[in-house]
């Protein structure tokens, strides 16, 4: 028996705004702590290699944050796209069934 499938809209384009302001407030500490990987590495010279040993463990963690920056709006994208498949009615896969 085919079930009746559900969206309430309004609560998921507030979901895919919520991973959209995610992804854009984790490229804002990537972007910082870029800056501050750069400012340690240029004082690594005075740090005696403090600074540069911090440098390295910091860009492995901005690495991270901007992949993860990116998943984020990669996924709000994802969910608009459901949002509209369904607000469509998807007639692409509904022609299957004629």
């Amino acid at each position: 028996m085919a079930e009746e499938v559900f969206m309430d809209i309004p609560q998921v384009e507030r979901m895919a705004k919520a991973f959209n302001t995610f992804g854009e407030t984790l490229d804002a500490v990537s972007r910082v702590l870029q800056g501050i990987v750069m400012t340690l590495r240029v004082s690594a010279f005075l740090t005696l290699g403090g600074g540069a040993a911090a440098a390295v463990w910091l860009d492995r963690i901005q690495k991270n944050m901007k992949r993860m920056a990116d998943k984020m709006r990669e996924l709000s994208g994802d969910v608009n796209d459901a949002i509209r498949a369904y607000r469509d009615g998807d007639l692409s896969g509904s022609r299957r069934f004629v």
